[in-house]
């Protein structure tokens, strides 16, 4: 059964009115100001009416904010493997972890949404192995950049100096500077103000924007925002699962309090869950027991969590990326590309389909499509924590240099030593706190 069941979009009728508004220009019509006021006027009414429908209040009952009710709702689990910090071994599975990320972002940015036959289609021009085995050759539209940082030649391997910059990738340094400046203690407040501190841009474009406003940082998510449900959680996800390792319920309550000011049940699920995932991936060496795992920290019959089983249950038939981009197209038609859900999906299955072949996880992930730098930096995440740097091959980050370059404010680049460092000074001091 399909989560969702979406009315017909409307694009079309938008499309007729604008195509009609010109051609009436051109040949003169009379009275045209008016109609195009009217047809405005009336489309805000009814917009405003679409959003005063009420929520069907069975499904808000197991879809709860607040933490505590979240938690009152969550399945029987592991809350925490670890009570002391591994030191050896974290450190081993935190590089990999950050690399991981790193390289499944950089492949998937420069083909970012695009649907796997434009991908196979630009690898046979190239040359180039598809799925991909290795960094695109070259990317289309070379001479442009990304956030004014990095342009986008340079997520190739000839150009490639330190890790590019990508949203991503970004959050995960913002959630490293946000629990050395304000703490483990930090709170929804401190993610806001460091948001304004640190982030000149967001796709989360509505939030940033309310929150430069002055909107209090626990309702940027819900003013005027239709995409409280979308991917955003999920991709500031990580740094809380690396500061809480083999601890999932603290890494989870850590991403709530960051995917509070972004997002709202299932958009704030899908962060929690997959800190939650990446913390149990440190302990369990495993990512399908890890993805099993993080279940235990979201609602047990929210839409996330039936879906997140339904995809583990699939897992076994799903055999490539053509077979999980059709499974995911027929049971999530209509649902937006960057949407939390349909992504969870395929990152699942990236990580079913490549095993333990790091290539192969964040190759199949990538020619998925839809969100694809989002859900191969995921995978690439877990696969890392879960099993230790001797198992990413060393294509996939030798041009790295120990760099990850940034769009934060004051921070153009980050020393990949140096943030494993600093992430195992904030781990020791999460697993001790208690």
């Amino acid at each position: 059964m399909k989560p969702y069941n979406y009315p017909q979009p409307l694009q079309d009728i938008e499309r007729s009115i604008n195509h009609w508004a010109q051609h009436k220009a051109e040949t003169g019509a009379a009275g045209l100001d008016e109609k195009m006021t009217e047809i405005k006027a009336l489309l805000a009414e009814k917009l405003t009416e679409l959003r005063a429908l009420p929520e069907d209040p069975d499904l808000r009952a197991v879809e709860p904010d607040d933490l505590d009710a979240i938690r009152a709702l969550r399945p029987q689990g592991a809350r925490r493997y670890w009570t002391e910090l591994p030191e050896a071994i974290y450190r081993d599975r935190l590089e990999a972890a950050w690399l991981g990320r790193c390289a499944g972002n950089v492949l998937g940015s420069i083909v970012e949404l695009w649907a796997p036959d434009k991908m196979e289609a630009w690898a046979a021009y190239l040359g180039d192995a598809f799925p991909p085995v290795d960094y695109w050759r070259e990317a289309e539209r070379p001479f442009e950049y990304k956030y004014e940082t990095s342009r986008r030649d340079a997520f190739t391997p000839a150009k490639m100096d330190g890790v590019p910059t990508d949203d991503d990738l970004i959050y995960t340094q913002v959630g490293m500077l946000i629990l050395e400046d304000y703490g483990i203690d930090f709170t929804v407040d401190d993610v806001g103000a460091a948001w304004v501190k640190y982030l000149p841009v967001s796709p989360a474009s509505p939030v940033l924007g309310n929150l430069q406003a002055g909107v209090p940082a626990d309702q940027a998510a819900v003013v005027d925002n239709p995409t409280q449900f979308w991917i955003i959680g999920d991709i500031c996800a990580d740094p809380w699962g690396y500061a809480a390792p083999g601890y999932p319920e603290l890494a989870a309550e850590f991403s709530w309090r960051s995917a509070t000011i972004c997002s709202r049940r299932n958009g704030i699920y899908g962060a929690m869950y997959f800190s939650a995932v990446i913390a149990a991936a440190f302990a369990l060496g495993d990512p399908m027991q890890a993805l099993a795992a993080g279940l235990s920290e979201i609602p047990a019959d929210c839409v996330l969590a039936r879906e997140a089983r339904w995809a583990l249950d699939a897992a076994g038939d799903i055999k490539d990326y053509r077979a999980a981009r059709a499974a995911a197209d027929e049971r999530y038609a209509g649902m937006h590309p960057v949407h939390t859900i349909n992504n969870v999906a395929l990152t699942i299955w990236g990580l079913s389909i490549g095993g333990d072949d790091f290539s192969k996880v964040i190759g199949e992930t990538v020619a998925m499509g839809l969100d694809n730098d989002c859900t191969a930096a995921s995978a690439g995440s877990i696969f890392g924590a879960a099993y230790g740097l001797e198992a990413i091959p060393e294509q996939w980050t030798r041009n790295f240099n120990n760099m990850a370059h940034s769009f934060i404010i004051g921070q153009p680049e980050f020393a990949i030593d140096d943030m494993v460092n600093r992430f195992t000074a904030l781990a020791g001091k999460a697993l001790a706190a208690d």
